[in-house]
């Protein structure tokens, strides 16, 4: 019965297909169960029967409203096609990189530099939710930065991926981040030594592939140690699996590793003469040469290291030539094997001889045996390949001891860099580890992702059904178990006569029809297949024991032994002092007794030691939180934003991103919270289950009304769970609704245009009807006129005499008001007088004190150390005088003078005033030395209070305010021409007669100017939180909402909606800023400069936010914004604010918003655009119209060929290629110089001042 309703006419399937791997088909006719064909039309217009087995129909297309969802869990049908689908959508048109799928990141690769990674996006992810931004790198990093904070435990994050598919970037990204986020605060700069350690083993460790031109040819896990303030305190790096061929072999079109032509571009340079190199095309030493420096590696140390590489490329020049069949020799005048003697200071004869002989020693003789040419060759490149490995090991333990750090480490996130699964033409022993390796790490995470399911499932208090998922053990057991194809190969390797073909035919005769993972080959008896959790891989056994074993000749390693060279020597000691850091080995027991080798080499072969570093990797992994970051690959040619399907799906399945969402979709895949539900789906209700207050019980009601099968959810805690494809059903549900609404409102319109053209036609009739018959009426009765005239004149009469009588009344009134207030007047009077009489008795009262009293004020009070700063051998007339300023400085610093204590109708800045007028007093008895100390005395007084209510927001705004009138009162009593213009005579007079203080002025304006930059980080700091929710999530407007499901990370503001913050909340904000600036008499001026850095601020931020946030760039978004916009114009207005330039300063927004809501189809509307935004870069522009998204079915995705478009037309615009607007960027402040109306002899000491000592002189 399903069938019947899905699978019908306009529904849409994917069908396979052998380029794209899938495409989309249309079925052109109901299918009816039991068919054998399914009518189908495919996108080119081709009409087919495709052959379908009942039981197992074509997957469905999701509605294209859920197509390029940011989790690909949020995707009602879960198959691969949908998952490859949306990610090219998102990928090819959208130009995102990032997509999640549940517990997966999944990075492509867009072979592009992205304006995504600056500081200013590192600050915009930090503290944010996951599922609250688009997917990214850092959002990962946040998420393991926050939980290793949160649960205190250690993280890690993991980075996989085949060659080329962007690993060691994305790694690099995960370092920067936490870097940037914790700043150690010691001046040792862990954080940026641990950056510079990668430039260093991207020297030694990668090469040029044809696959990568940085291609990692190891793989590292780097562990980060934090503090317990999560701080960076250091780091630590364990490598796996160098690939040491490389070093003595390189296929075409590959090269060597970095370091080797670094090196050798620098051959000529007097340093590094005596390493007699050849030239290369390479320029990166330097930089690499400066990690070194940075981290502490002396320069002696770097030429050690110069000297073995020289030494390994001599060696691989030397010329072995053939002697008859069975011999071999080196000529004696080999400079090659000369220079290679010279560098690692070793014995020429020895080496001559023994690189072209072995020693054989068996119970009863020893016997020296020539090789041929080849075995020679192979006995030089496996010592080349030896010291190569030494000295990367070397390298790796000296950077970790750069990076070793003192104290305990509280908690750490590691990070894995390592090589996805791989399967080339031809794999050997290499990609047999690699996919061992891949193996454990599948397993790994497979039981994490079916943990977290099943957590989510007992958290939600909805039953468990045992999901099957693909356990890969058993194909790990064939590798590592005992007699696995690990036990076989070892074994063969200590046997002496051992072959790769006898341990293929061991391997044949245990596993050939005995386990299913493994099969030989039809045609082939030198290889094997394995059956891998991500594909099938045949390897070739040739090469499987030499590279197992490892060795290098006994004589060769002695002769290394004796070199003079220390670093050389060390390498061969037989016990190096742990160069690996791994130094336990697990003992393999043979199934039959086998002879002990003479050589100590063959004990620990490469596998074995993989092995055991691998458990040890697995139980470091086990013990902390895994994050997981699967690299794609999207084509062959390094080609940007080209997305090959072939490719991908290939890679998608090996990764297991396809098995995460099998997992899943078994279940109930899709996953929505109540409130989402219900905003998204309250049009389907109706207005009785609306009525109902419990919006949770609302949601079940509705659900059980519109799905009737209860088997297709099931209601948990905080969500709603669907089975696959119910969200799809409940979209079309929904369409249907609005498209049913559509046509109800256009018939509405239709009628109501239809009925008032009707009416206009009608009134324009009867208007000429009117002007008819008047017309008419006039030429009949000319003699009514003067009838008509003595009425109209009436109607006047009795008018005026109306409002006559209106006036008259208001008069009374007025002069009633007059007589109230006069009496007011001389209440207030009387009071005052009194008042005054208080003062003087204050006066009497404050002149009895003794001067003891006076030093317990000053003690009693705050301010002890701005009297430190006094020297007190002033003759006792200035002492007096002097002790009295600074018993004024410290009660105007530290009384109440906040605009709710005492001082709310004083003039402004009546501190700056009095504290003026002492200045003058010093002026008016010419004492210099006086002069200097009130000055001084002031300006460290008001730093100090500012330094100790540093977040006191009304502190600041009082003493910006009063600092500024101080200034103010310096230029306009200086007596300088520029600032005496709007003086009074009065005035004049009261302008300083002996001193300059132009150099103090310059002191209080820098002042001021920090005091400036405070007042406004601490308004960013308290308006900051309220921005995004405020200007961006927040829907004030009514209709439809713009939630869509959100998969597996939840947003946070849509689980619950109480106590967030709206735009109310930051008018709010602002208002109380304007008020205190007001109350505290702020100059108009600074308090415009300041609202417009408030202005830049919001706009700035939400603005960065827009661009990090695809589900907020819809057209219904844009109208919000615009709205929001509008109240903070409103506001201005209200404040009268509007010259203050904080309008233009939304410009950008503004455009953004505009943008979000204008139609983007035609050449026409891309001019338009181009004309419009100007406030906007081409960058941003660009990134909204990619991240435009459609919340319902009648908008449509913005075309990439008009995204194309408009991008050529913006080409000639010079602007920065920046997407992120600098938040933290301040407007210049300029202090305006407003002369005081008020004359200084008018000026009132409130009582409340307790400063009756003052007196004018």
């Amino acid at each position: 019965g399903l069938y019947n309703i899905i699978y019908t006419y306009i529904t849409t399937v994917w069908i396979p297909d052998n380029e794209e791997v899938w495409q989309s088909a249309e079925i052109t006719k109901n299918y009816k169960a039991g068919d054998r064909f399914l009518q189908v039309q495919l996108e080119d217009g081709t009409e087919i029967n495709y052959p379908v087995d009942p039981a197992a129909l074509p997957p469905l297309r999701n509605p294209d409203i859920l197509v390029g969802e940011n989790d690909l869990t949020a995707l009602s049908y879960l198959h691969e096609p949908a998952v490859l689908h949306n990610l090219k959508i998102r990928f090819v048109e959208s130009k995102l990189i990032y997509t999640y799928s549940g517990i997966i990141l999944v990075a492509i690769n867009p072979y592009k530099q992205l304006p995504i990674y600056g500081d200013a996006i590192i600050h915009a992810y930090s503290g944010q939710n996951m599922g609250d931004m688009d997917p990214h790198i850092f959002a990962v990093a946040e998420e393991a930065y926050k939980q290793m904070a949160r649960n205190n435990k250690n993280q890690s994050i993991i980075v996989s991926g085949e060659s080329g598919a962007g690993k060691t970037v994305s790694a690099r990204y995960t370092m920067r981040y936490f870097a940037t986020v914790s700043k150690s605060t010691s001046n040792a700069h862990v954080e940026d030594k641990v950056l510079a350690s990668n430039p260093i083993t991207e020297a030694v460790g990668n090469a040029k592939t044809t696959r990568n031109d940085n291609s990692s040819r190891f793989g590292k896990y780097t562990e980060i140690s934090f503090d317990q303030s999560y701080r960076i305190i250091g780091a630590n790096m364990r490598t796996y699996l160098l690939e040491k061929s490389r070093v003595v072999f390189q296929s075409e079109n590959e090269r060597n590793y970095h370091i080797f032509y670094q090196l050798c571009a620098s051959a000529m340079q007097p340093e590094f003469q005596h390493l007699k190199l050849g030239r290369s095309q390479e320029n990166n030493l330097l930089f690499t040469f400066n990690c070194f420096i940075f981290l502490g590696l002396k320069e002696d140390f770097q030429m050690d290291i110069f000297k073995t590489l020289a030494a390994i490329l001599h060696l691989g020049n030397v010329e072995i030539t053939a002697v008859g069949d069975e011999r071999s020799s080196i000529s004696p005048e080999d400079s090659h094997l000369n220079m290679f003697c010279e560098l690692l200071d070793l014995n020429f004869d020895k080496m001559t001889q023994w690189l072209c002989h072995r020693k054989i020693i068996t119970t009863s003789e020893t016997v020296i045996k020539p090789m041929t040419k080849a075995q020679a060759v192979n006995a030089r490149d496996a010592l080349a390949k030896k010291i190569y490995s030494h000295l990367f090991d070397f390298i790796v333990e000296r950077i970790n001891q750069a990076l070793q750090f003192t104290g305990k480490q509280h908690t750490f996130i590691g990070v894995l860099d390592i090589y996805g699964f791989e399967t080339f033409d031809v794999n050997s022993f290499e990609q047999f580890c690699i996919n061992y390796a891949n193996e454990k790490l599948q397993l790994q995470f497979n039981l994490h992702v079916f943990k977290l399911e099943q957590e989510e499932y007992m958290k939600e208090d909805i039953p468990w059904t045992l999901i099957d998922f693909y356990d890969n053990q058993p194909v790990i057991d064939l590798i590592e178990a005992k007699m696995g194809i690990l036990e076989l190969l070892d074994e063969e390797c200590l046997l002496p006569h051992g072959t790769d073909e006898n341990w293929l035919q061991k391997l044949y005769n245990n596993f050939v029809n005995k386990n299913a993972l493994f099969e030989k080959p039809r045609m082939s008896n030198t290889s094997f297949i394995i059956q891998h959790f991500a594909d099938k891989v045949e390897y070739k056994c040739e090469g499987f024991l030499e590279k197992n074993r490892d060795t290098v000749y006994e004589v060769l390693m002695e002769i290394l032994k004796e070199s003079k060279f220390r670093l050389c020597a060390n390498f061969f000691q037989d016990n190096p002092a742990s160069i690996s850091p791994f130094s336990s080995t697990i003992n393999i027991k043979s199934a039959r007794p086998v002879l002990k080798p003479p050589n100590k080499q063959l004990r620990m072969t490469v596998g074995s030691k993989f092995r055991s570093s691998l458990s040890l990797l697995m139980e470091t992994l086990n013990a902390t939180t895994p994050h997981y970051v699967r690299c794609i690959k999207p084509n062959d040619e390094k080609q940007p934003f080209e997305f090959d399907s072939k490719r991908v799906a290939q890679q998608l399945r090996a990764c297991g991103v396809l098995e995460t969402i099998r997992i899943s979709a078994q279940s109930y895949p899709s996953r929505w919270t109540y409130i989402e539900f219900f905003s998204r789906y309250s049009i389907l209700m109706t207005q009785q289950e609306l009525s109902l207050n419990d919006k949770k019980q609302i949601c079940k009601i509705v659900l059980q009304r519109l799905i009737q099968d209860p088997n297709q959810y099931q209601f948990g805690r905080t969500k709603i769970f669907f089975r696959a494809g119910q969200v799809a059903y409940l979209e079309k549900l929904r369409s249907d609704k609005l498209r049913h609404a559509c046509i109800m409102i256009q018939k509405s319109v239709r009628g109501w245009l239809q009925r008032k053209k009707f009416l206009r036609i009608k009134q324009a009739a009867v208007t000429i009807q009117q002007y008819f018959r008047g017309q008419r009426t006039v030429r009949s009765l000319p003699h009514q006129q003067c009838f008509l005239f003595i009425f109209f004149n009436r109607v006047l009469e009795s008018h005026f005499q109306s409002q006559k009588e209106i006036y008259e009344k208001e008069i009374e009134g007025l002069n009633f008001k007059v007589e109230h207030l006069s009496q007011d007047i001389n209440h207030l009077q009387k009071l005052f007088r009194e008042e005054n009489d208080i003062n003087d008795g204050i006066r009497l009262e404050v002149s009895r004190l003794t001067s003891e009293n006076m030093v317990s004020v000053v003690k009693s009070n705050k301010l002890n150390n701005v009297s430190m700063h006094l020297s007190l051998s002033f003759s006792e007339l200035h002492f007096k005088s002097f002790y009295f300023y600074i018993i004024i400085l410290i009660t105007l610093l530290y009384a109440d003078l906040k605009p709710r204590g005492v001082v709310v109708n004083m003039i402004p800045g009546l501190p700056a005033h009095i504290l003026f007028m002492c200045v003058r007093y010093a002026d008016y008895l010419n004492d210099a030395d006086m002069l200097k100390s009130f000055i001084n005395v002031t300006i460290d007084g008001i730093k100090q209070v500012v330094k100790e209510n540093s977040e006191d927001f009304e502190m600041l705004s009082f003493w910006l305010s009063n600092t500024y009138y101080f200034l103010n009162c310096l230029k306009q009593y200086s007596g300088e021409e520029e600032f005496m213009k709007s003086n009074t005579p009065r005035q004049n007079k009261n302008c300083l007669k002996h001193f300059d203080l132009s150099e103090y002025r310059q002191i209080l304006s820098d002042l001021a100017i920090r005091i400036y930059h405070q007042f406004i980080i601490v308004m960013e700091n308290n308006i900051q939180p309220m921005i995004v929710p405020g200007m961006l999530e927040y829907e004030s407007l009514q209709g439809i909402s713009g939630l869509k499901p959100t998969g597996f990370r939840k947003r946070s503001s849509s689980i619950d909606d109480t106590d967030t913050y709206t735009m109310t909340s930051i008018l709010q904000q602002l208002s109380y800023f304007y008020s205190t600036m007001c109350q505290n008499g702020l100059d108009s001026e600074l308090l415009k400069q300041a609202v417009k850095q408030l202005f830049f601020l919001i706009g700035a931020v939400t603005l960065n936010s827009l661009f990090l946030r695809k589900d907020m760039c819809s057209c219904r978004k844009g109208m919000q914004i615009r709205c929001n916009i509008s109240y903070l114009e409103e506001w201005l207005k209200d404040k009268n604010l509007q010259s203050s330039n904080a309008k233009e300063t939304l410009e950008p927004l503004a455009q953004a918003a505009w943008l979000l809501q204008v139609k983007k189809i035609t050449d026409d509307d891309a001019k338009e655009i181009c004309e419009h935004c100007t406030s906007l870069s081409t960058v941003q522009i660009v990134k909204i119209l990619n991240s435009y998204t459609p919340i319902d079915d009648f908008e449509k995705r913005v075309a990439p060929s008009f995204v194309r478009k408009v991008q050529a037309m913006l080409n000639n615009r010079e602007d920065v290629p920046q997407l992120m607007l600098d938040t933290k960027y301040l407007f210049q402040v300029t202090f305006p110089f407003t002369p005081s109306p008020h004359a200084l002899e008018m000026i009132q000491v409130p009582s409340s001042f307790k400063l009756g000592f003052l007196t004018r002189v």
